[in-house]
């Protein structure tokens, strides 16, 4: 049998746009504020797992939420199942977008809206595939089983959660990176650097803050600092506008008496590509380090200028590592906390490791340590920690999805290792595949996110062929 995936999946276009339109208009990001029983991570991102299992029941799949954490949408019959991996929620919106983040717009071939490509326009892709076998009729010899999940961005509480009232599908892909394949993920953790409020300086650092979540790089911050006298404000003004047309980086200085409020803008990106951004947290402390502060607020901004600000690798902070196969470590200043007197437990920097093989979280926690400990800061590793994560390029689950994108694109399939975190990796046979393809322009985590409507209708187009190769 042959099936012209393509013209398929261009005969539901519009319904596709349509669904999956409705999903982007969907504010997902996790808000703890408002979370109750029946909204484990907020009501948004419970709004928008009922909205795509809705889709699964309207379309006639057997559907199952689990609690409002996770459910899935399923299909067939088999011995073997077969896991895709989506998620509905997104990381906040931030600011610089030219367009409503939550109000989809169609411009110019792209799809613009905060989930578009990370991860509700890839997951509709997947979805309308699934849709296309089965209003095929397509015969199969394994159970197919759509997870959704409304956690990937911040705990994964979510597959926690869903993993101790489900089993584990046995083998799968997660729409959720980049074409040909993702069949490596580096290992992820969080140590956050916490200091003491205390401040006995010339100079009283106030408050400090930067970032929205661990996994992007903070696209603001902004301080409040008590300065000696009214003619010290006017000169660290003077210093910051100097120190904004030398650096990639935008701002402004309020000076009310001797008080000065300070905001600096640099560029959002994804954690797993720190370099990829400009982290507006480490910028500002490295303005500031230069003033006579004293005590815990030292500590902080000396430790963020002088051991973290462009150190994407860790190499000034002690813990560079690399793999030959999974590369170098990479390390990403999430969030910036301070604020005088306050316990040191909430006076912190949250820095987030993406490590290859060779080296664990215990190792980079000592190393860590042996470097900041000079500046009183004391070590609190997250409760996430996920090894690094490789399936082999010869298991047939690889090989089956290299060559189906050999077939739809005519370019060489080839085996891809990212610092990126998926969930692919929930699975011991598990991967991301799509749906990002070579040469794209990443925003993931950024303002402007956008997926071109093009890619989303020919990553469609390779997951349907996919899943049915698979599951057939």
């Amino acid at each position: 049998m042959t099936i012209d995936w393509q013209k398929e999946v261009e005969a539901r276009k519009d319904d596709l746009l349509k669904d999956l339109f409705d999903l982007l208009r969907i504010n997902s990001e996790r808000d703890d504020s408002k979370k109750t029983a029946d909204a484990p991570f907020g009501p948004g991102p419970r709004d928008a797992l009922l909205h795509m299992l809705g889709y699964g029941e309207r379309d006639g799949f057997t559907v199952k939420n689990v609690d409002n954490y996770a459910g899935h949408i399923e299909y067939g019959e088999g011995d073997e199942t077969l896991g895709i991996f989506g998620h509905m929620d997104v990381v906040p919106a931030g600011d610089g977008w030219d367009t409503d983040p939550y109000e989809p717009v169609l411009k110019d071939g792209k799809i613009f809206a905060r989930g578009s490509s990370d991860d509700k326009g890839p997951s509709m892709a997947a979805y309308y595939a699934l849709k296309i076998i089965k209003e095929l009729e397509l015969p199969l010899t394994k159970k197919i089983r759509f997870v959704v999940g409304s956690d990937e961005e911040s705990g994964w509480g979510d597959m926690n959660y869903y993993f101790e009232h489900e089993e584990k599908p046995d083998f799968g892909f997660s729409p959720d990176a980049e074409f040909p394949i993702i069949n490596g993920e580096k290992g992820n953790v969080t140590l956050k650097l916490h200091f003491s409020g205390d401040n006995s300086g010339e100079y009283t650092l106030n408050e400090f803050a930067a970032g929205l979540r661990e996994n992007m790089v903070p696209g603001a911050a902004k301080a409040q600092v008590t300065v000696p006298s009214a003619e010290a404000a006017a000169e660290l003004e003077k210093a910051f506008a100097e120190f904004t047309t030398a650096n990639p980086v935008s701002g402004t200085v309020k000076a009310d008496g001797n008080t000065v409020a300070i905001e600096l803008v640099g560029k959002s990106a994804h954690g797993a590509s720190p370099q990829a951004g400009i982290n507006a947290g480490t910028f500002l402390a490295l303005f500031l380090d230069q003033y006579a502060f004293a005590g815990g607020g030292k500590n902080f901004l000396h430790t963020a200028a002088t051991y973290i600000h462009e150190d994407f690798y860790g190499e000034k902070s002690g813990v560079a590592h690399e793999d030959a196969k999974m590369g170098k470590l990479t390390m990403n200043a999430g969030l910036f906390a301070f604020a005088a007197d306050q316990a040191e437990s909430e006076n912190y920097i949250a820095l987030n490791f993406r490590y290859p093989k060779g080296v664990t979280a215990d190792d980079l926690e000592n190393e860590l340590n042996n470097v900041v400990s000079k500046e009183n800061a004391s070590i609190v590793r997250g409760e996430r920690n996920m090894a690094p994560h490789y399936v082999p390029e010869n298991d047939p689950l690889v090989a089956t999805l290299l060559q189906v994108y050999e077939d739809h694109t005519g370019e060489k399939g080839h085996e891809q290792i990212i610092g990126g975190g998926t969930y692919g990796r929930l699975l011991e046979r598990g991967v991301a595949y799509g749906a990002m393809f070579p040469g794209y322009t990443d925003t993931m985590h950024q303002a402007n996110e956008f997926m071109t409507l093009d890619d989303l209708l020919r990553a469609a187009a390779i997951y349907a062929d996919a899943i049915y190769r698979l599951a057939k």
